[in-house]
């Protein structure tokens, strides 16, 4: 099993506990931006991974403890903008994200949604895994402590 599924099969577990600790409105923007980051990495946010993303945030365990319209809106709204002009919706994102750059417990659980958003459809890529590395450099983790 590569260094990557092993983290992601040990991190998913603790994610709910930890994403229910710190919820708030800025982790969910940070969740959610974080995730349409990793959804547009290949250029474009098609309908399918529109749809991934709200049934993986529908039926995340680890997602539960948000509303789930309110999750979807936040998601669309950093997908719009990254949509109307991808670099500024791009910083918008990584600025939602940059919050936490003080706080690398919450920083992980953000990195390890996104890592499980990338994953669920069973082909995490190398655009989003990129685009994680790029998440992680914003928070100042290293994206080898996640198997990327």
């Amino acid at each position: 099993m590569s260094s990557f599924q092993s983290w992601l099969n040990k991190t998913k577990t603790g994610l709910q506990d930890q994403v229910g600790r710190f919820k708030n409105k800025d982790l969910l923007d940070a969740i959610v931006a974080g995730c349409a980051l990793v959804s547009v990495a290949d250029g474009t946010i098609d309908s399918a991974e529109r749809q991934k993303m709200e049934v993986y945030i529908g039926r995340s365990e680890q997602l539960k403890v948000f509303n789930l319209s309110e999750a979807i809106d936040r998601f669309n709204h950093f997908a719009g903008s990254m949509e109307f002009d991808v670099m500024v919706g791009k910083q918008e994102a990584l600025q939602a994200i940059a919050k936490f750059k003080s706080k690398p417990e919450v920083g992980r659980i953000v990195v390890g949604v996104c890592c499980a958003i990338g994953a669920a459809d069973g082909d995490f890529d190398e655009q989003e895994k990129a685009a994680v590395r790029d998440i992680c450099n914003v928070l100042n983790l290293k994206s080898e402590d996640f198997g990327l």
